[in-house]
């Protein structure tokens, strides 16, 4: 049997002890190194005798450091912080102050518009929507949006069906595709940017962007650019961004843009391609750049050309397909711009000059589109054009805004009320009475089934 020796006194001899003596059950006898519960000298408190605590195994228990009334003072402390933390949060958040009230069913269908535009049309009812640029009817009911607020409505009385508000002010509504895109400020730019289903006002989808103050939407097909002065933002139709151009902020990945120090004029879109008048410094004129709405990279605009025209403060007013149209007031013309960057045809543009000589609130052009045309309103005439090739067609003088497909006819607002025309030739088949109640501004157009939507300033107007 192997033998262990204890220490002696140093008068006694050292004796052999069992290999197995100590503990009873044959453990090591406790040290400093195997000691359960050794207490941590910073935790004892040498004014006050320890006392006696319950064994644990046979030894001593290690004393819990929140043994003290302090200590339980500042656990307390910092739950009730903890807390009130919670609350501030869950009472400032973003979600706090949002309220989304999504319609109980889908909205009943509508009977279809009529094959003729009625002899006389009255007003049903109206709302603010300053936030809406034209009148926004879809998924049979109309949109409304003013400060924070967007609703959709009943189209017959105006009854609101759904309700999305916010604490924030709105910078734009537009219509995209079957959704409604509503654009909120915050702090120095329209940055949130909410996705609603415009039949029950479902959010479909959120996000965050970069948008510029006094930002409008240009829509073409599946995407949507944000206009501004200095950065241009393009979301696919969930809003996953696609392309930014200009000065991006915080750049990733530098020496992407193939411009800096430009501003921006007017914005158009079609085909998957953004046209825009840029003002750089170094040019002789104005410049019109065409680039893709996505690209591997959504900081690595892909421009198809960049092509500086012939005069400054130009105007692109619509693209169609490879096509853009766009004003030159200096030289009082319109010219038709092919997908190779160069000129294929010009024409001569008679309207006053106050209706040319600034940019467009936004940077968006007053236009309209049919089936057949693009209708572009300068301030004082409506301007009819191929939509397949941008040739000009026909004018109407002393209009109020573009013109509309009402049922199977096209309707061009005209102090007093509605010009029913032929679409083909531009003339006058009859003329509709419409009391706007001493409005005499810009009017634009939309429909839902029957009835008939008036943009007048920042009241819409439901007719029928």
């Amino acid at each position: 049997m192997s033998e262990r020796w204890d220490s002696a006194p140093d008068d006694e001899p050292a004796r052999p002890v069992p290999a197995d003596a100590g503990q009873p059950d044959g453990s090591e006898p406790e040290t400093a190194e195997n000691a359960i519960g050794t207490e941590d000298v910073l935790d004892a408190d040498p004014a006050q005798p320890v006392a006696d605590e319950p064994p644990l195994g046979g030894k001593r228990a290690r004393r819990s450091p929140w043994n003290r009334t302090r200590d339980r003072v500042i656990a307390a402390a910092i739950v009730v912080a903890v807390a009130v933390t919670g609350v501030v949060i869950g009472v400032t958040s973003d979600n706090a102050a949002t309220v989304a009230q999504v319609a109980a069913t889908l909205p009943p269908g509508l009977p279809p518009a009529p094959a003729q535009v009625p002899g006389s049309l009255s007003e049903m009812w109206q709302a603010p929507s300053s936030s809406t640029p034209v009148p926004i009817g879809e998924a049979n009911s109309v949109v409304t949006a003013d400060k924070g607020e967007v609703l959709g409505r009943d189209p017959y009385t105006g009854e609101v069906r759904w309700r999305y508000s916010r604490d924030l002010e709105l910078c734009t509504v537009a219509l995209a595709g079957i959704k409604v895109d509503a654009v909120y400020r915050k702090d120095t730019g329209c940055s949130e940017v909410t996705q609603l289903d415009a039949g029950t006002g479902r959010r479909t989808a959120q996000r965050n962007g970069d948008a510029e103050l006094g930002t409008r939407l240009v829509v073409d097909g599946s995407h949507v650019t944000t206009t501004g002065k200095k950065l241009l933002n393009t979301w696919r139709d969930d809003l996953v961004k696609s392309m930014e151009y200009g000065q991006v902020p915080a750049i990733v990945n530098p020496n992407k843009q193939p411009r800096t120090g430009c501003t921006y004029g007017t914005v158009a879109a079609a085909a998957g391609k953004i046209g825009v008048i840029e003002r750089c410094p170094g040019d002789p004129a104005d410049r019109f750049t065409v680039y893709r709405a996505t690209n591997d990279e959504a900081d690595d605009p892909k421009v198809e050309y960049s092509t500086v025209l012939a005069g400054r403060n130009a105007k692109v007013v619509a693209m169609s397909g490879d096509l853009a149209l766009i004003v030159l007031p200096e030289q009082k013309l319109l010219v038709i711009y092919g997908g190779d960057g160069l000129q294929k045809s010009a024409y001569p543009l008679d309207v006053p000059d106050a209706d040319i000589a600034q940019d467009p609130v936004g940077g968006v052009m007053t236009t309209s589109w049919t089936a057949q045309g693009v209708y572009w309103f300068t301030g004082s005439k409506t301007m009819a054009f191929s939509r397949d090739d941008l040739t000009p067609r026909w004018t109407l003088n002393n209009s109020t805004g573009p013109g509309v497909t009402f049922g199977e006819q096209l309707v061009v607002p005209i102090q007093g009320g509605l010009a029913v025309l032929d679409e083909t030739t531009g003339a006058t088949l009859r003329t509709v009475g419409v009391d706007r109640r001493g409005y005499t501004g810009p009017v634009t157009l939309s429909s839902v089934g029957p009835v008939l939507l008036e943009q007048r300033g920042p009241t819409l107007v439901a007719l029928k």
